[in-house]
Parts: structure tokens; C-alpha cells; sequence
């Protein structure tokens, strides 16, 4: 499916880019999809056209030092609070008051900031193996990689990094597998070698101390239960454990979830058990 592409000026100067699938759709409210720390808005290539297909109009956001958006010069600006600002200015310049948010990972922190912090744009929402409680293990292992952008000597060199590194989540996949994978989170620079499509100064928050103890996401969950809400979960996860879960139970019984077998952090949502849940979630909300 064809989409409009959206280049937006943020507050503080970098431009963000957006897909936006099927735009004059109208019949429900519009779904807006945010993606993981190192990811882009190619993580929804196949998902966005799908929800598209069923009447919604998609945008999805690469967060700033990610994708086909701008490096942000000042480092330090690469926080979730920032993000979420730079999302709700892309919403207001493409008109969308209110949406159905899908987050994985770093997109679904900051779904729950947008919950406790700008509430009514949110009718919503659908969170991809993260939660308020996030396993210190799966944490570890992404700061053991993310920043190491490359560059490769070509795309082979990528796909065998890649294949590497997230074997561990997508057991048993075959070769056109890892070679798609690899072009969703890969591109090639001028010289012809192969990089990571993020600014690998995004590591920099991995670098200071954390704080002891750890601030709670909880009450961020906690506004965002106000509303409908989907978890997806990999079976194999080592962000969103199964204890995770049933915190957010604790807080929201009626939650719905969905455990997409085989797969750890964080299914790519095309899986057949994921997909039909998102599909049957957003037939029932707005």
C-alpha cells in the first residue's frame, strides 16, 4: 500500500518523519504507531497497510535519530519525554486529535506517558511486549549492543551482525528472514557500506547511572487502564515477564493479551496469533 510521507519541524529544530497510510480514512479514529529504541517506522510495513485495509488511517513515527528523521544535535535530548512532545506536534499538524496508539517496546513507555500526561488523545491502546515493570535482564541485553551502528562492509556483513544479535528472539528463522529483518533496521551510506538507521549517540542514556531504586511506570499504566488496552507479549521475552503481566492485571482485569509463541523481544506483530489479536482488539474500540 501506498502512503503520504510526512517530513515535521520539531520545537527544538529536528524534523521527524511519518508515514501515513490511507489519510482520508474516516470510519474509526486513526491508529498512530510508535516503535522500539533502535527501530523505525519499517517495523510497520506489513501491520500499518493491514490496519489501513480494515478502515483506519496509520501513521507511523520515527522517533528523532531513527530512520529518515533528523539527528538530534544535542544528545541529550534523546529522553521519552522528548519523543512523546515530538509525537503529539506530528498529530497536531496532521490533524489527528485523538487515535488508537500501538507501541512496542520504547513506543509503548511512551504510549503510557502520553496517558499521564495528554490523556484525551488516547481512545486506545496497544502495547508490544513492554510494560510498567520491565526485566532488568532484557534491559542489560540491549545496552550490550545498542550504539555499535557498524559500519559494515556491505549488507552480507549487516545480516549476519543482525541475524547474530536477535537469534535469540526469532529462533529458527530462515535467510529471507534475516534479510528482510536486516533492511528494516539497516541502510546503506554513500560510501556503500552498511550502518544502523539510528544515531548511535542514542546509547548515551545507557551510560549514566541508573537511579536506585528505579521510578515507577505504574501510575503512567495506571492513566492508560483508564481506557482499552491490548498487551502482546513473545513467550520468550526478556522485557515483559510473565510477572509484568500480571501486575498489569492487578491494576486492569479486564486487560486484554495475547502470548505469541516462539518469539522474544519483541514479536513483529505479523505473527498470525498477534495479528488476529490486533485485528479482533480494534474491531471493538473506536
Amino acid at each position: 500500500m501506498e502512503f503520504d510521507e510526512h517530513r515535521i519541524a520539531t520545537e527544538d529544530g529536528p524534523k521527524v518523519f511519518a508515514r501515513d497510510y490511507a489519510p482520508d480514512a474516516a470510519h474509526h479514529l486513526p491508529v498512530v504507531c510508535l516503535h522500539g529504541l533502535t527501530r523505525n517506522t519499517a517495523d510497520f510495513e506489513v501491520v500499518a497497510p493491514r490496519i489501513a485495509e480494515h478502515g483506519r488511517r496509520v501513521i507511523a513515527i520515527d522517533a528523532r535519530g531513527r530512520g529518515l528523521s533528523d539527528n538530534d544535535p544535542d544528545p541529550s535530548r534523546y529522553r521519552a519525554d522528548v519523543y512523546v512532545g515530538d509525537v503529539l506536534r506530528v498529530m497536531d499538524r496532521l490533524r489527528v486529535p485523538r487515535a488508537v496508539f500501538l507501541g512496542t517496546s520504547m513506543g509503548g513507555i511512551m504510549t503510557m506517558l502520553i496517558a499521564a500526561t495528554a490523556r484525551a488523545r488516547i481512545s486506545a491502546a496497544i502495547l508490544n511486549d513492554i510494560g510498567p515493570e520491565v526485566d532488568p535482564a532484557g534491559v542489560a541485553r540491549i545496552a550490550s549492543y545498542v550504539g555499535k551502528s557498524g559500519p559494515f562492509a556491505d549488507w552480507s556483513e549487516m545480516i549476519a551482525a543482525v541475524r547474530t544479535s536477535q537469534s535469540v528472539a526469532f529462533p529458527g528463522r530462515d535467510d529471507a528472514f534475516w534479510t528482510n529483518f536486516a533492511h528494516r533496521v539497516a541502510r546503506m551510506r554513500a560510501d556503500g557500506k552498511v550502518e544502523f538507521a539510528y544515531d548511535p549517540k542514542i546509547a548515551q542514556v545507557f551510560t549514566a547511572p541508573p537511579p536506585s531504586p528505579p521510578p515507577s511506570l505504574m501510575p503512567f499504566f495506571e492513566a492508560l487502564a483508564k481506557d482499552p488496552v491490548l498487551i502482546v507479549r513473545g513467550a520468550a521475552s526478556d522485557i515483559l515477564s510473565p510477572q509484568g503481566v500480571a501486575a498489569m492485571r492487578r491494576v486492569k482485569p479486564d486487560l486484554a493479551f495475547v502470548e505469541v509463541p516462539s518469539i522474544g523481544h519483541a514479536p513483529t506483530l505479523e505473527e498470525p496469533a498477534a495479528w488476529d489479536a490486533i485485528a479482533d482488539f480494534l474491531s471493538q474500540v473506536e
